[in-house]
């Protein structure tokens, strides 16, 4: 059985191994050990509520049950941009007009914005390629909203997500050769750790500080604007049946998009309910998803379970995995 847990500091290197298989732009998942040993003590402190509730940070770890191995990971920060601006581009419309020649001109522009302050991120939505089949990747995806619907206090009323951006088969950005590039003058790499091993100053020493009309980029990055990366198509599409729209926003770097949804709205938070555990026979029953009722020691897997006179019976295996005992609360999804 698969079982949704939270990550502690033991998971260093299976998340280091994750790392480099993600592969270039997952910029939540930098390929740097020192930056990732900190962001499992702050996950470990995290879930054992040290830690003021707009710092925290979530890692959850996707582990097979049986054999042990680390399958993937997910992520949920309580708030970003609250310590240090989280800067995006808004993609905008700017109208001009000529009364000399009575005409109208209408251009795309970025435009470098700090909107996202205070709001709840989801990601780091990571699977080994062998996994990415069967219901894990719904499974760790969808662990993130029942982790939030236990406590929705702790996380903003807006949940946002940033896709991974195009990349070509060469493994270059467009939008990073053609644009982003230009102010930062560093290697991808290097500006992409940058981002979560400092504060992120040099961004706003050398972000741009005027619109970036999109008619004067290259047609190459000016499509990948809003595109997302190959890998990612599976990510987008698990977050539109949540709810997720496209907001408008880029990321600065590869031009990935960001997508909100309110936190009520969200399909997994809005359908689950709390229910008591009574563990038993689940014969005919449905698969459904279901996790610890609080933040602190969450853990989350999909298990058949028969719905009856207020509780939720689930077998012995299940109730293992989420280490919860007759009488204890669960939260029950379909």
């Amino acid at each position: 059985m698969l079982v949704v847990r939270p990550a502690s500091t033991g998971d260093l290197d299976v998340l280091m191994e994750l790392a480099v298989l993600s592969g270039r732009g997952f910029t939540s998942l930098p390929e740097d050990e020192a930056t990732l040993a900190a962001r499992l003590e702050l996950a470990e402190a995290s879930f054992a509520g040290h830690v003021e509730p707009q710092a925290a940070w979530y890692t959850l770890m996707l582990e097979d049950g049986e054999t042990g191995r680390v399958e993937g990971l997910a992520g949920v920060r309580a708030a970003v941009g609250v310590r240090r601006p989280h800067f995006s581009f808004r993609v905008m419309t700017l109208a001009q007009y000529s009364s000399a020649i009575d005409t109208r001109f209408d251009h795309r522009a970025l435009v470098l914005v700090n909107e996202c302050n205070g709001w709840t991120e989801v990601g780091s939505l990571y699977l080994r390629p062998e996994r990415r089949s069967g219901g894990a990747g719904s499974l760790l995806a969808r662990s993130r909203y029942m982790l939030i619907g236990a406590e929705p206090a702790k996380f903003s009323r807006t949940i946002m997500a940033e896709l991974r951006g195009w990349f070509d088969d060469e493994g270059r950005s467009p939008f990073w050769e053609d644009v982003a590039s230009k102010f930062f003058r560093l290697p991808f790499e290097e500006a992409d750790r940058m981002v979560m091993s400092t504060d992120g100053q040099f961004i706003l020493d050398l972000a741009p500080r005027h619109p970036i009309y999109v008619e004067l980029i290259g047609e190459e990055a000016c499509a990948a604007i809003e595109r997302v990366n190959r890998e990612g198509e599976a990510a987008r599409a698990l977050l539109e049946r949540e709810g997720f729209e496209k907001s408008g926003l880029i990321d600065i770097f590869d031009g990935g998009p960001t997508m909100t949804c309110p936190r009520d709205t969200l399909r997994t938070v809005h359908e689950a309910a709390v229910w008591r555990v009574e563990i038993g026979d689940t014969s005919g029953g449905e698969p459904m998803l279901v996790s610890r009722a609080a933040v602190g020691g969450f853990r989350a897997v999909r298990a058949d379970v028969v719905l009856r006179d207020g509780v939720a019976v689930v077998d012995g295996a299940a109730a293992h995995a989420l280490r919860v005992g007759p009488g204890e609360y669960v939260r029950v999804a379909g």
